[in-house]
């Protein structure tokens, strides 16, 4: 896999654990500013932009790399070394997650790659 050709997908519902709800979102991105419109996008939906979290993580054609743990100390370094093995470039991958009122420890990083690789998967 190499690019994403959509501009823009999302699957909910990828993942639920004890209350907190999952969902993954993912696009086309060529520079910072896309980045910034991307995830101004993601966010126009209120449920997005109330969710306790969006972590997500960029990777340009130039060698660019950006993330964001949004809460999720150490996420988005997990999207980006995923999306480094996959070769993924001119892309952005978001992991929102809503609180379910039950802390879930490690598990929660467990949680980002399966929503992660469930986007890998239904690109293939």
């Amino acid at each position: 896999m190499k690019a994403i050709k959509e501009e823009f997908i999302q699957h909910l519902g990828v993942v639920s654990d004890r209350g907190s709800k999952y969902a993954a979102s993912a696009g086309v991105v060529r520079s910072q500013a896309d980045i910034k419109a991307f995830l101004k996008q993601l966010k126009r939906a209120k449920k997005f932009a109330k969710a306790s979290h969006n972590t997500w993580a960029a990777r340009l054609a130039d060698g660019t790399e950006a993330k964001n743990d949004d809460g999720e100390g150490g996420a988005g370094m997990i999207i980006l070394q995923m999306m480094a093995r996959e070769e993924l470039e001119d892309a952005i991958i978001v992991v929102t997650r809503w609180y379910g009122g039950t802390h879930l420890g490690g598990d929660r990083f467990r949680h980002v790659k399966t929503s992660v690789q469930h986007l890998f998967d239904q690109l293939r």
